[in-house]
């Protein structure tokens, strides 16, 4: 994909989003996503407010927002690497798909991040 020759497909990248208990949980997260080429950016959000029903329960926690760019055709492998590696029972891991963006921007998270794990 060029900025002057090629538009953006609609969809092709995704931004996910995982909530995480604290600041290290996070960053150790983010480092697997970039180092496996998972993501080509996580920007790590810090005291977010999370009010929630938990098993009958109203529970209000501080937590870490992740928030995760990449293909959209590599969201199902870090749902599964964030299962693998939190340490909540049931990790938030969700995801919407990139509409536009800056040409240069998009082009280079395709290159960070290679449409799938043979690459």
């Amino acid at each position: 994909m060029s900025s002057s020759s090629s538009t953006y497909e609609p969809g092709t990248h995704s931004v996910a989003f995982v909530t995480t208990p604290d600041d290290s949980s996070a960053k150790k997260l983010a480092h697997l996503l970039v180092e496996r080429k998972l993501a080509a950016c996580v920007n790590i959000i810090p005291k977010i407010t999370s009010i929630y029903d938990w098993e009958g329960k109203i529970n209000e926690d501080n937590e870490v927002l992740m928030m995760i760019k990449t293909r959209t055709s590599r969201v199902d492998e870090i749902c599964k690497l964030v299962k693998d590696n939190h340490s909540y029972s049931v990790a938030e891991v969700i995801s919407l798909p990139i509409e536009n963006g800056n040409p240069p921007y998009m082009e280079w998270l395709s290159k960070s991040v290679p449409e799938d794990a043979k690459k």
